[in-house]
């Protein structure tokens, strides 16, 4: 019998000591999380029967410790790399996501659990970027990125180490977890001084500040860590409140009744001091803090009318204030159903479907069939929460931060072959997680 510690303990660890590490390197993010977690209290108090239809889903313990993070990296063996590091703490890179659709010269995907008791023990996720160097069109800047690149090294040799023991053993003991996890720290920590002259950071800089951010540093430091809020709109009326410049606008869908998929804001990015390996001193502009706000997971059909919703409604509000951005996005989504009844009806949503303690004795439910189960109170059908991004959402993130800038030059040019490549694995599916719980869950109904 082995002694391992669990995938899930150590993934538990690690994202509070990376919440820990980034308090630290960016104060005004534990402002945030102090916010979110008055706000979040207020809620519940608030609205007691969302306490306990959270109490019920068991999202209550999760949401206190839920986070996400965020960070871009240079080449396919760094992607790679990061695909072994993470699966040492049970996280699989699940979607894939064009962000030059929206003119950020990356692609992406996101490392998180997969499994149901996974992520109610800790949800924690990495939304990971690779640089695609093929869309610069300069080709001197292009080169010397890649030279830059071909002579960084972004994890010790202990981490290796340690994820090499854990593939040939399947396993970490206590003591290795948490040597790996404070390896695995100095992978994603802030570095003040550059890895390039100020010349070539400029030119980088010049080209997209987000390619400039992924070449310059020693490695992928974490750029936001993202708590998750009951009230996203309050966390955005409040943050002038305690000194924080939240950004213009909430990405995502408007409030409604049945929130939908995910909605983000964030803080405007710190202006930091570097120095450059010729001396030269400068800023950088990078890290920032980033609150969600999760809802339902939508069936393809769904997707497909938020997609096209979210397109109209991008048009009309395009330049505005968050008030009036908001006042027009409510309008336009006014077309998609608000309650959770049609939402399961019109087959637009994902849901989880379980017996109740009502259902009686089995001979009576089975002559019924799923519907009459849910009306007569046999059958609970609950939203299966989104665990996952929106490139569009992620990009406008992004822009924000890097300068509000848009490029329309790197758009349309969706590689996910290439990018599973670099990975070294295809990405999960996500649609099909949600549609594999859904199926499992009413298979396991005695009636369909």
């Amino acid at each position: 019998m082995n002694d391992f510690l669990p995938e899930d303990e150590i993934r538990d660890r690690f994202s509070k000591a990376m919440s820990a590490m980034y308090q630290k390197e960016v104060p005004q993010y534990g402002t945030l999380i102090d916010l979110i977690e008055q706000v979040n209290a207020e809620t519940l108090i608030n609205q007691p029967d969302l306490a306990e239809k959270l109490r019920a889903q068991n999202e209550l313990e999760r949401l206190s410790v839920e986070r996400h993070g965020a960070i871009r990296v240079g080449t396919p063996a760094e992607l790679s790399g990061l695909r072994r590091l993470f699966a040492v703490m049970g996280m699989h890179a699940v979607g894939y996501y064009d962000l030059s659709e929206a003119g950020v010269p990356v692609h992406s995907t996101a490392f998180r659990p997969v499994n149901d008791n996974a992520l109610a023990r800790n949800p924690f996720r990495v939304f990971t970027s690779l640089l695609r160097l093929e869309l610069i069109d300069n080709d001197e800047l292009r080169k010397k990125a890649a030279e830059v690149l071909a002579h960084r090294r972004i994890f010790s040799a202990e981490l290796i180490e340690l994820i090499e023991s854990y593939e040939c053993a399947g396993g970490l003991s206590e003591t290795e977890a948490e040597r790996f996890v404070n390896e695995a720290l100095k992978t994603f920590r802030w570095h003040q001084d550059a890895t390039v002259d100020w010349q070539t950071y400029s030119a980088l800089h010049d080209e997209h500040r987000l390619i400039a951010d992924v070449v310059c540093f020693r490695g992928p430091h974490i750029n936001h860590l993202t708590p998750r809020t009951l009230d996203i709109d309050e966390v955005q009326r409040r943050m002038p409140d305690v000194g924080i410049v939240p950004k213009s606008v909430i990405e995502g869908p408007p409030k409604r009744r049945c929130p939908l998929l995910l909605r983000q804001t964030s803080f405007k990015a710190l202006e930091e001091t570097i120095v450059f390996s010729d001396h030269h001193e400068g800023s950088h502009t990078a890290r920032f803090g980033e609150i969600e706000q999760r809802g339902i997971a939508l069936k393809p059909q769904g997707r497909a009318l938020y997609d096209q919703l979210l397109t109209a409604a991008r048009q009309q509000t395009k330049g505005l204030a968050n008030d009036e951005h908001q006042s027009i996005m409510e309008k336009v989504f006014s077309r998609f159903p608000d309650d959770e009844q049609q939402l399961r009806i019109q087959g637009l949503a994902y849901f989880d479907y379980r017996l109740t303690l009502q259902a009686g004795s089995l001979e009576e439910v089975e002559t019924t069939d799923l519907e009459t189960a849910i009306e007569q109170g046999w059958v609970t059908a609950t939203p299966i929460t989104y665990e996952d991004f929106l490139p569009v959402s992620a990009a406008g993130i992004f822009q924000s931060n890097l300068g509000g800038e848009e490029t329309s030059g790197y758009a349309g040019n969706a590689n996910r072959q290439d990018f599973e490549q670099a990975l070294g694995t295809r990405v999960v599916d996500e649609l099909a997680l949600y549609a594999k719980r859904e199926k499992a869950s009413l298979d396991a109904l005695p009636f369909t």
